[in-house]
């Protein structure tokens, strides 16, 4: 076979982008994938999961159309019938991500890849593949608990709650982080009973403290159930009903549910093709690398959940464009992970970046930082989704935006440009100083920056308190 300037183990998010930029700096690449290009996110993640979600959103736009003067009646929510959308969608996008690799002049090769040496990549078991450079790219897989093991019928991952066809009349989602959340949604569209259980005191722990108080207390609106502060115990299946039996500050509770989904994390697959073979080190349960993404082994690089978190799909990609411009000879900048935008595609939408206040806090900054609520933003108005709020966490001494968090309609599309803000160093002045189109939903950005200098224009803060405690 010829020699290629790099080998790519693995065709998800991480792997495909980091093929395409290999290849635009003029390496010979080849891609090994044993299943299809895209990975978990595009075929059983990001793609098909936030297709479902926007059916799930059409259901609650449709249910109060009446409110906007338009009369749905006789609406019906066929969850196969979405799924099917979704699969639909996934086949596009896999066909696109195929047609950019084979313009780009990527060899894709379809098998299981072993690391023969840091040069060698043995596919399908015979097929041997020489090479300058390795980038693994091979993901991650979502965990069980021990006591609750995965069948795919009644105790399910996110993979085969993509392809249910008849919502549950009842779910447990153990796990309230990004994942249990937008099922736990999901699901409550369609008109399961839904109960979330999450070990920590809130759901999406890893946000804002005031973003996931409002987020529950939305979800309870909802009618989904949020059991905090609870530890799952014991699981048992029989007759086809799942026995659930948990622990908590309220003691212990049993019940039953028709499905229990998990979304407790992932595991990094690291085992099968060869890591220990040619000694690369991992910590932890993932690989080890450098910030040019190099593993401790020269010329083995790895990017994506494989390497650990922030376990997000176009951070994978960002560190794909790092070890290929690396190998191509260039000098990437390194990645700041702080700096990575979150989104969370529940109802009401979850967004963020940098630190929160609490985080800012512990880092010594001398913090200061407002919140202001959508309610003040005519655009919200127009839409009847005037639920959430924009936070901005600033240093006082700089004036530096530290970090962003918001929750409310489309929050996931406004938070590009708090990014653009934080890789520029912006201060809120400038935040604040730049004039946005009205009516829109980003003048929610611009008033939470004038609202840490205490100049917020379109709402009255006293009886805004007031009204968040009511709420």
């Amino acid at each position: 076979m010829p020699r290629y300037g790099v080998a790519i183990i693995g065709g998800g998010p991480g792997g495909y982008v980091a093929a395409i930029r290999a290849a635009q700096l003029g390496l010979k690449v080849t891609l090994i994938e044993k299943e299809k290009v895209g990975g978990l996110c595009l075929n059983w993640g990001c793609i098909p999961s936030k297709t479902l979600l926007h059916s799930a959103e059409l259901i609650d736009i449709f249910a109060r159309a009446g409110d906007f003067g338009v009369h749905a009646d006789g609406l019906r929510a066929d969850l196969g019938e979405a799924v099917s959308h979704s699969r639909a969608v996934v086949d596009q996008v896999v066909k696109g991500i195929e047609y950019l690799l084979k313009r780009n002049g990527i060899e894709v090769v379809t098998g299981e890849a072993f690391l023969r040496s840091p040069n060698e990549v043995i596919v399908g078991g015979s097929e041997i593949v020489e090479t300058e450079a390795v980038i693994i790219a091979t993901g991650a897989r979502p965990r069980s608990l021990p006591g609750a093991e995965i069948d795919g019928e009644r105790v399910l991952t996110s993979r085969e709650a993509l392809a249910l066809q008849q919502p549950p009349e009842s779910i447990a989602i153990i796990g309230g982080g990004p994942v249990g959340v937008e099922f736990a949604y999901l699901y409550r569209a369609f008109d399961s009973h839904v109960t979330l259980i999450e070990a920590l005191p809130h759901l999406l722990p890893s946000e804002d403290d005031d973003v996931s108080a409002y987020l529950e207390r939305t979800f309870a609106k909802q009618g989904i159930d949020i059991l905090t502060n609870t530890y799952f115990e014991e699981l048992d299946v029989t007759d086809g009903e799942c026995r659930l039996r948990l622990s908590g500050a309220a003691g212990e509770k049993i019940a039953s549910y028709d499905k229990i989904l998990l979304g407790v994390g992932v595991k990094a697959n690291t085992e099968g093709f060869g890591l220990e073979e040619i000694d690369v080190n991992t910590k932890n349960g993932f690989i080890s690398v450098d910030e040019r993404m190099e593993t401790n082994v020269p010329g083995v690089y790895a990017v994506g959940d494989v390497i650990g978190p922030p376990l997000l799909a176009h951070v994978a990609s960002a560190e794909g464009v790092v070890a290929a411009e690396a190998i191509a000879g260039l000098q990437p900048q390194a990645l700041s992970y702080v700096d990575m935008p979150r989104a969370v595609y529940c109802r009401p939408q979850v967004a963020s970046i940098g630190l929160t206040e609490a985080e800012a806090k512990a880092r010594g900054y001398e913090v200061g930082s407002a919140r202001f609520p959508l309610r003040g933003i005519s655009r919200a108005l127009a839409l009847g989704e005037s639920d959430g709020f924009a936070k901005l966490v600033v240093d006082r001494d700089s004036d530096e935006v530290l970090g962003c968090h918001m929750i409310g309609p489309d929050v996931t599309e406004l938070i590009g440009e708090v990014s653009l803000a934080r890789m520029l160093r912006a201060s809120a002045k400038d935040l604040a100083s730049a004039v946005y189109a009205h009516p829109t939903l980003s003048e929610v950005v611009k008033e939470a920056a004038l609202a840490t200098k205490g100049e917020a224009v379109h709402f009255w803060f006293e009886r805004a308190a007031a009204q968040e405690r009511s709420n």
